[in-house]
């Protein structure tokens, strides 16, 4: 059984002022709940109804209490909260690996697809700029699959860092149509790749920083790629070349 001020908790964490008050947040769906398990995502409490494949190891709840705390419409038969971590940067880290940057993409859905093709491609990490949607939004959560367990994902302002990244002669690669053909890059073992939103492109901040814009070529007549396209595009020419 569920108390009242349970039930008022959980459906607070739909906004983010009330996850980072409390240090929570919300997942819904086995699917996910599952994926998360296995990579040992310490929930701090699990619910499901009577016919969830995870109501073994969680605290029972009614298809009526589920409906009372589910964030969607239509409920699912499992739910889980978690911790929020919000890891820091180490001293120039981007200057090292392979980096995925986000300038102010605020539609979670590509925001948790971003950090799938960042897992795919083995980034060693994913920075968000403080405009991106909230990386524990339930939608970003669950467009990652499970990615998000698994991506090292920092919030934090990018242009600083950006620059820091530049000036240890890391290539700084910003995705504008104006660019460079990226299926031209040589093998870079050391880089950062910034996606702007679909609409402005990159802010007028992180443009400066770039070292180098690239674009993939157009054969049509599209306008743009989406944000998740063209990073994965990117992605996968920048593995290509190390090979």
């Amino acid at each position: 059984m569920l108390f009242k001020t349970d039930i008022a908790r959980i459906r607070s964490l739909r906004e983010k002022k009330h996850r980072e008050a409390l240090g929570l947040f919300v997942v819904e769906g086995e699917k996910v709940i599952a994926e998360l398990l296995r990579e040992k995502f310490p929930f701090l409490e699990i619910y499901a109804t009577p016919d969830s494949t995870l109501a073994q190891n969680a605290t029972p709840v009614t298809e009526a209490e589920m409906a009372r705390i589910s964030h969607y419409p239509t409920p699912g038969t499992a739910l889980a909260v978690g911790p929020i971590a919000r890891p820091a940067l180490a001293d120039n880290e981007l200057a090292r690996g392979l980096t995925l940057a986000l300038d102010d993409i605020q539609d979670p859905g590509n925001v948790g697809t971003l950090l799938r093709i960042a897992d795919w491609f083995a980034f060693d990490r994913v920075v968000c700029s403080p405009g991106c949607a909230d990386l524990f939004s339930q939608k970003v959560i669950n467009a990652s699959m499970g990615s998000f367990a698994r991506v090292r994902a920092v919030a934090t302002p990018i242009a600083p860092v950006l620059i820091e990244a530049a000036q240890a002669d890391t290539p700084v690669l910003g995705c504008d149509l104006g660019g460079g053909d990226v299926h031209e890059l040589e093998p870079l073992h050391n880089a950062v790749v910034v996606v702007g939103s679909e609409g402005r492109g990159l802010t007028p901040e992180v443009r400066a920083t770039v070292t180098r814009l690239v674009t993939i070529p157009r054969h049509g007549r599209a306008e743009s790629l989406n944000a998740a396209i063209a990073a994965a595009i990117v992605a996968d020419n920048l593995r290509r070349a190390q090979s």
